[in-house]
């Protein structure tokens, strides 16, 4: 499954690479690019453990690989590249199972990519606190969501001939 760049780079940019293990804005053990024992890719981030780099970013593209196969099957219609790297960063954030359960989703499936992009805006809170670096974060996924790839005039028509054959016949 094919990995956009700008899902990595949009990942890595509000991440950030901590080679030492903290606790993250929600309490739980992270190191490298936001890597938790969560993500189930055989680390389970202790206090005082060290990570490269390159370890780091490994264990990223891992996640963001596994998560992309989990949240795939639950997208209905065809998607931008840029659709799909916002997607993958809120996933990798929020976690596979929220975004399969988000509305971000559920309008996206829909065919409202509006509602869609504006639903991303929702995940700003941690601990049940608003922050603001998750509000930096939505709003940068949301401009990523909503940015047309260089090839979407053609991708464009498909997909909405696709939609509207999706409400005319249903799935």
């Amino acid at each position: 499954m094919k990995i956009p760049q700008q899902a990595i780079d949009i990942i890595k940019e509000h991440e950030g690479f901590r080679e030492s293990t903290y606790l993250d804005s929600a309490g739980i053990p992270t190191i490298g690019y936001g890597t938790t024992a969560a993500a189930g890719l055989g680390i389970v981030p202790v206090p005082g453990m060290t990570i490269s780099e390159k370890q780091a970013e490994r264990f990223l593209i891992k996640a963001i690989e596994k998560f992309a196969a989990e949240i795939k099957p639950s997208i209905h219609r065809p998607m931008t590249d840029n659709q799909w790297s916002a997607f993958l960063s809120l996933a990798y954030n929020i976690g596979p199972g929220a975004f399969r359960r988000s509305s971000a989703l559920r309008h996206f499936n829909n065919g409202e990519t509006m509602r869609a992009a504006d639903a991303i805006l929702m995940w700003n809170k941690a601990g049940g606190k608003v922050l603001r670096g998750l509000q930096r974060r939505r709003m940068r996924e949301r401009a990523l969501f909503l940015t047309p790839d260089a090839k979407t005039p053609v991708r464009g028509f498909w997909a909405a001939l696709w939609g509207l054959l999706m409400r005319l016949f249903g799935k």
